[in-house]
């Protein structure tokens, strides 16, 4: 069973930053488009960032210019830099594949608190 493993939540002041990661346990992580997910107190999973394969990268209008997602096949991990973050980007981040299926179970995912 592949493991997701999300880490480097915390909390950030509005504006600050935050650089999340995900270890993934499949050795053929390469081949898998990858996103990451956020999800609100109360509001479902919504997909903020997705990276393929070849690295072509595509980002929900809202974090465009303040999201870089990232991937490092040699150790089988996406990772999320986040800039200015806003009070309603708060929540839980989640990685799975673009689209996510049956075959991979979600992670723990890691929690981003946004306060002064």
């Amino acid at each position: 069973q592949v493991q997701l493993v999300e880490s480097g939540g915390g909390l950030a002041q509005p504006g600050g930053s935050l650089r999340l990661s995900c270890t993934v346990s499949s050795r053929i992580f390469n081949l898998y488009p990858m996103a990451w997910y956020h999800q609100a107190p109360g509001k479902e999973r919504e997909l903020v960032a997705s990276i393929k394969s070849d690295s072509i990268t595509n980002y929900v209008d809202s974090v465009k210019g303040r999201f870089t997602i990232s991937r490092d096949n040699g150790n089988t991990a996406v990772n999320i830099k986040m800039i200015n973050l806003k009070p309603e980007e708060r929540g839980v981040y989640f990685c799975n594949k673009n689209p996510p299926d049956a075959s991979w179970s979600w992670g723990q995912g890691t929690t981003v608190a946004i306060g002064s």
